[in-house]
């Protein structure tokens, strides 16, 4: 389950960035994942719930956004969304070249830092 190494990797660079930002904690966290990056959204909360004891990290709310996965075929620049599982092939033309245009995304859109740290981000007024 390759989930909890991204959990780990996003609670590491957030946690960082709390501390250097003298953050008491972090209230949410609101991560952009592609439909083509092989992301299971309910084991990525629970392996980000795991990896957060310990940190700055810990009680944190995590916001993903899906992707949607889009294409272009080059020889006739026809656009369409891929789906899952995904379909590469032009809907206009027996065309060759196909570019994926989006649904690979996996990044860190934003970060809320806790007032107080023991606070969750649900729980404030």
């Amino acid at each position: 389950m390759h989930e909890m190494s991204i959990a780990a990797a996003v609670v590491e660079q957030v946690d960082a960035a709390a501390r250097d930002h003298g953050a008491p904690g972090v209230a949410r966290v609101r991560l952009q994942v592609g439909e083509l990056a092989g992301v299971v959204p309910q084991a990525l909360d629970f392996c980000f719930e795991l990896a957060c004891a310990g940190t700055l990290v810990a009680g944190a709310v995590l916001h993903t956004e899906t992707v949607a996965a889009r294409a272009r075929c080059t020889p006739c620049e026809a656009e369409w969304a891929v789906g899952m599982p995904p379909d590469l092939g032009c809907p206009s033309c027996p065309g060759g070249g196909v570019e994926l245009l989006s649904g690979r995304e996996l990044q860190i859109l934003d970060v809320e830092w806790a007032e107080r740290p023991d606070v969750p981000a649900e729980q404030k007024g």
